[in-house]
C-alpha cells in the first residue's frame, strides 16, 4: 500500500510534463491516491493534455483562483467526481514582467497587486474554497521559493512569496481547529514553464551548482514533488505552519 492509499487529492499549476505539480499527481497516483486537476483560460486545454497522460480517468476542473465564481463552485465541482478531498497542492503564481527583473522601484501597484493576489492571496482563496470538503488529517500543501533574502531579479515576486509564506503560517493557525494542516514546500529552482518567465534565471543554476551541499539538478522536479507527497501523507500529522526545504541544502548556507 502507498503511503496515499486511499486519499482524494487536488492539484493546480500542471501545464507541461516539466511541473512540479505534475510530478505530485503522477507519485500521488503511484501512492495510492485519486487525482483531480484544475486549469483554466488558456492553460485549461495543457492541463487537459497533461492529464490524459495520468490516465483517462483524471478530471480536470476549471479554476481561475481570482475569480470567486470559480471558487465558490469548486466544492461542487470536486463533488461530481469524488465526496471529499485530503489534500490539495497550491502550485499557482504569476508576475507581470515588469515586477521583475530589476524593475523594482518603478513597478506600479497595479501589477504588483497582481503578483500578491495570484501568488499569495490565493493560497487564502484555494484553502477557504477547498475546506468544506477536507476533515481532519487533511493536508494543504504549497510550493514555495524561498523569501528570507532578496533574489536577483525575482523583484516583486519575492515580496508576493514573503506574503505566501505568512499566508500559510495564518491559515495554520486559523484551520488548525478543524485538524487542516497548511504546509510549505521551499524547492530550489526548477527549469519549469514558469520559471523560464523569471529574467536572468540562469543566475540560479551557478548559485546552487556551487552552494548547495548536496547538489542540486535544475532539470530534476521529483525531489520537490516527493517532498509535498510525504506532506500530504500521514506521517506529518503534527506538522503545519512550517517550511520544508527541498533545495539541496542550500538555505543552510546563507543564500
Amino acid at each position: 500500500m502507498g503511503i496515499l492509499q486511499g486519499k482524494r487529492i487536488l492539484v493546480t499549476g500542471v501545464l507541461t510534463e516539466q511541473s512540479i505539480a505534475y510530478h505530485v499527481a503522477r507519485l500521488a497516483q503511484e501512492e495510492g491516491a485519486t487525482i483531480i486537476l484544475t486549469g483554466f483560460g488558456r492553460g485549461l486545454s495543457l492541463t487537459r493534455r497533461v492529464a490524459a497522460k495520468l490516465g483517462a480517468e483524471v478530471p480536470v476542473i476549471e479554476l481561475d483562483v481570482t475569480n470567486q465564481e470559480h471558487l465558490d463552485a469548486l466544492a461542487t465541482n470536486v463533488r461530481q467526481h469524488v465526496d471529499g478531498l485530503d489534500g490539495v497542492l497550491h502550485s499557482i503564481g504569476f508576475a507581470p514582467q515588469s515586477a521583475l527583473g530589476g524593475n523594482f522601484l518603478n513597478t506600479t501597484w497595479e501589477d504588483v497587486s497582481v503578483a500578491v493576489h495570484v501568488s499569495a492571496f490565493s493560497l487564502k482563496s484555494l484553502a477557504v474554497a477547498a475546506e468544506p470538503l477536507m476533515t481532519r488529517g487533511s493536508s494543504i500543501v504549497g510550493l514555495d521559493f524561498d523569501a528570507t533574502v532578496a533574489w536577483p531579479k525575482y523583484d516583486w515576486m519575492g515580496v508576493a512569496k514573503a506574503a505566501f509564506e505568512s499566508t500559510n503560517r495564518y491559515l495554520a493557525v486559523f484551520l488548525g481547529d478543524k485538524g487542516i494542516r497548511c504546509n510549505l514546500v521551499a524547492a530550489g529552482p526548477i527549469s519549469t514553464m514558469a520559471a523560464k518567465s523569471i529574467p536572468a534565471f540562469e543566475i540560479f543554476e551557478g548559485l546552487w551548482g556551487d552552494r548547495a551541499p548536496l547538489g542540486w539538478d535544475l532539470s530534476d522536479p521529483i525531489p520537490a514533488a516527493k517532498t509535498c507527497v510525504g506532506l500530504m501523507s500521514d506521517w506529518f500529522p503534527a506538522t503545519t505552519g512550517e517550511i520544508v526545504h527541498c533545495d539541496g541544502g542550500l538555505f543552510a548556507t546563507g543564500g
